[in-house]
């Protein structure tokens, strides 16, 4: 029993250990500008903060707190109202905070908490302590370094259990045995092992680390020596209620284009069902938007991967390559995209069969863009924003804005024109999908204007000192979620529009006929030789104005113009009747005539 218990023991520490190795890490040192390092969490009942020190590169002491950003305005106290020259705030207890009243020598070595309000620390997330690291001495000793009192130290109990300094083993305990989630430590801990902060509420969390410089009488050797600063670097993890190392901010991607890998299969299988059924009518335009719906699939595939392996490993050189292969299927979407666009407006497969060597020239024009896109890409990940020089920045935009200009206008040129021209034709049914496309183009610049406005708005704050405390969990949303959404949207409106179906290729390939009274004559065939007829009368007439007009023909009289003195009604039915009994005579001539000759023919075969 005995044996098995040591064994659990042991499966317990595994675990244990192998969950803290999983999570968010940020490092920090005494070199660093900043003092403190923040990131938001998803909490749960095993979510937690550690922080821990390298022991081998770390001695002194330090002031840290750990909190949640809702609580920053308890952090610290307001120096002075009326000299300008001062701090604004005082966050650590000094010595100096101690003469001016500013915090207890209690909290020497802490930060201070500070309520206008009434709340006291244990009502927030606040959590403060005097840290000593790599000493060899005792907690107290340390402590007693921080101030000289006038009156005297007063001298520890013989009890350590009784005594305002307490060890590490201690404060453990108290924590355990405390109703507080959190209870800051009393007097000055000194450091053994990672220092661990329970998280039970979503939020954006910080952990601020100071150096506080102690003076050991027993140290210092002469008057002139300086007191010796402290040293340290360390790991913030921050264990987050999935398993991961992704940023809180960034892990929303992980689940986000998973759905949007299943959602473009469900869609990709209805068109790619749709081109199995009507497989003999397919268009030239259905084949480029099928290889498009393959490509997207494996485009958000990979987005999906690179997220699951970087929250898995973290950033390594596998994760760097990673992103290069995600940037160039990004690239091949953008430029995929815009080349279907421009052959769509140009009217392939539906208003002219073949685009000829317009067709080479959007192949030329996608591959640039293409070309373009991935080095751009490559350079946002390569080059430092801070170091770079303009000019160098400038070389990988601005080829990619000219070809996506480019793009833009031609897409635009061709679509006003195919519009025109089906409208002329009055092809209705052809020019209700092409306004349909335009009415999808025109909603789509509409949401990416507004939505631009909107991340204006949330970016103008991004030099904010909480701009990263407020949108930590839409963040990904205003860079990727929404602009992904909106292409799904776009495309598969698109793509709906120009769907196979059964009649597709005889659609295609035919005009329209007048559903309209206004309309037929324009597809009436005696109205359509009347035209020609009319077309080459002016031809003639602009030809004969150039010189001297003839005599008309016999021939040539369109109207019989008769006497003057004719203008009864029975004149006029008698030279009608006249003239009807006329081409009667003269047709019964004609056929007499065709008749005695087949009969002198028919004799002249008898004979022979």
């Amino acid at each position: 029993m005995r044996q098995n218990s040591k064994l659990q023991a042991i499966a317990l520490g595994v675990l244990f250990a192998c969950s803290l190795a999983t999570g968010y890490e940020l490092e920090f040192s005494d070199a660093d500008y900043s003092r403190q390092v923040c990131s938001g969490m998803w909490a749960s009942q095993s979510t937690f903060i550690n922080v821990t020190f390298d022991e081998s590169s770390s001695q002194g002491q330090v002031a840290m707190v750990i909190y949640e950003w809702k609580d920053v305005k308890y952090l610290g106290v307001t120096t002075s109202t009326t000299d300008d020259s001062l701090p604004q705030k005082t966050y650590v207890c000094t010595t100096d905070a101690v003469r001016v009243g500013l915090c207890s020598y209690d909290n020497v070595g802490k930060f201070i908490f500070s309520s206008d309000d009434g709340t006291t620390a244990n009502q927030t997330t606040f959590w403060t302590a005097s840290v000593a690291l790599n000493q060899t001495g005792g907690a107290s000793s340390d402590s007693s370094g921080l101030w000289e009192s006038p009156e005297g130290n007063p001298t520890p109990p013989a009890d350590d259990h009784t005594s305002p300094w307490r060890s590490r083993d201690l404060h453990h305990s108290l924590r355990q045995s405390s109703d507080l989630l959190n209870p800051s430590p009393y007097g000055t801990v000194a450091y053994s092992q990672p220092i661990q902060y329970q998280v039970r509420k979503t939020g954006y969390y910080c952990a601020a680390i100071v150096p506080v410089t102690v003076l050991n009488p027993a140290v210092r050797q002469a008057p002139t020596d300086v007191p010796s600063h402290p040293t340290y670097n360390g790991v913030v993890l921050f264990r987050n209620t999935f398993d991961g190392q992704l940023p809180a901010t960034d892990y929303p991607k992980v689940n986000f284009y998973l759905a949007m890998f299943l959602v473009y299969v469900i869609a990709g299988s209805a068109w790619a069902w749709l081109c199995y059924k009507h497989v003999t009518e397919l268009l030239p335009i259905q084949y480029y938007l099928s290889s498009l719906v393959a490509f997207l699939v494996i485009e958000m595939i990979a987005n999906w991967v690179y997220y699951r392996y970087l929250n898995a490993h973290g950033k390594t050189a596998a994760s760097v390559v990673f992103l290069f292969v995600v940037a160039i299927l990004d690239a091949g979407r953008n430029a995929l995209s815009f080349f279907m666009l421009l052959v769509v407006s140009l009217g392939l497969s539906v208003v002219r069969e073949s685009l000829g060597r317009t067709m080479l020239k959007c192949q030329i024009l996608a591959g640039l863009h293409f070309i373009f896109g991935v080095l751009y890409a490559v350079g946002i990940v390569e080059l430092e924003l801070e170091s770079t020089s303009a000019l160098i920045l400038l070389m990988f935009v601005i080829p990619l804005a000219f070809t996506l200009s480019g793009f833009l206008m031609w897409i635009l040129y061709s679509l006003n024109g195919t519009i025109m021209q089906l409208s002329v034709r009055k092809q209705r049914y052809k020019l209700r999908m092409f306004k349909r496309l335009y009415y999808i183009l025109l909603a789509t610049v509409v949401v990416i204007a507004v939505f631009f406005v909107i991340s204006s708005m949330s970016f103008s704050d991004r030099l904010a000192e909480d701009y990263a405390a407020k949108s930590w969990k839409i963040r990904w949303w205003l860079l990727d979620g929404y602009l992904a959404l909106l292409y799904f949207f776009t495309f598969w409106s698109i793509a709906y529009l120009w769907r196979p179906t059964e009649n597709n290729r005889r659609l295609a390939m035919s005009d329209e006929i007048a559903q309209e009274d206004e309309d037929a004559e324009d597809y009436d065939l005696e109205t359509l030789q009347q035209r020609t007829v009319a077309r080459e009368d002016d031809e003639i007439t602009l030809v004969n104005s150039r010189r001297e007009p003839e005599a008309l023909a016999e021939d040539h009289v369109v109207f019989e113009i008769g006497d003057e003195d004719v203008g009864s009604d029975d004149e006029g039915e008698t030279a009608a009747k006249k003239r009807r009994g006329g081409e009667r005579r003269a047709s019964g001539d004609k056929e007499d005539g065709a008749d005695e000759e087949r009969q002198g023919l028919m004799h002249k075969n008898r004979d022979e």
